[in-house]
């Protein structure tokens, strides 16, 4: 595969205290990093300003090639610095960029994923890189799990647990992850999504579809936290730990 756009629904189910669940479209893109400088046409742009835009600054480190700051995060995590990767992420609409999370797949020798190094943001400037170690369970099934360390919704403790499992092949990408607080199931977020070959004629339908994605998402959560906070669920706050970008 080449890079690609994956299209879609996320879906959300809190269990604990209260059940609260919502679904809505969304999509990402799946880029091939060893073709990284290929990332672009007439409206897509690599590092530059475009419609669509992707820009290694958001990401990571502070290398402009993506590439020398994919090599600085595997070596941080004692991972080989010459694995293949794949980056699935939110780009930039109109030089906006929100990334709740974006993950780095990382395949080896066998041509299978062992980890995915996902990259996690919050609303407070907050930004932590999670290694999480994956296990094959069948043909294209992995799972892994990690523990939580930062704060991610006024919901819920920044402690916690993250489960993962992770169907990926060229037909489809299946995206679980499952949040634990001391051993009860708080919450699950479902991504369901088929690939889109990555051209200008499928990113002008990807525009015209999903244009307003990162407004839509950032406005969506504030309702939704707005539902949360009616129904009188108990509210925690950041720590200084959880303004600051890091590994």
């Amino acid at each position: 595969m080449s890079h690609q756009f994956l299209t879609g629904t996320i879906y959300h189910k809190r269990f604990m205290p209260k059940t609260h669940e919502f679904t809505y479209k969304y999509f990402l893109l799946d880029i091939d990093t060893s073709k990284i400088t290929s990332l672009k046409n007439r409206i897509f742009s690599y590092n530059s300003f475009n419609l669509f835009s992707f820009k290694s600054i958001d990401h990571f480190g502070k290398n402009e090639d993506f590439n020398e700051n994919i090599k600085e995060l595997l070596k941080n995590f004692n991972l080989d610095e010459n694995s293949k990767t794949r980056f699935i992420t939110l780009p930039r609409i109109f030089n906006h960029v929100f990334n709740p999370i974006s993950c780095l797949m990382v395949i080896d020798k066998q041509n299978n994923i062992s980890h995915a190094l996902c990259e996690v943001h919050n609303y407070n400037g907050g930004r932590v890189v999670y290694p999480v170690k994956l296990t094959k369970t069948n043909e294209a099934t992995y799972k892994g799990k990690i523990d939580k360390n930062m704060y991610v919704s006024p919901f819920f403790d920044r402690l916690g647990e993250y489960e993962f499992i992770f169907k990926y092949t060229n037909e489809k990408l299946f995206i679980q992850i499952d949040l634990y607080e001391e051993n009860q199931k708080k919450l699950t977020a479902i991504l369901n999504s088929k690939p889109m070959e990555f051209n200008t004629k499928n990113n002008l339908k990807i525009f015209f579809k999903y244009g307003f994605t990162t407004f839509i998402v950032v406005l969506g959560t504030m309702y939704q936290a707005l539902k949360l906070y009616l129904k009188k669920l108990q509210i925690f706050k950041p720590t200084n730990e959880d303004k600051i970008r890091r590994f």
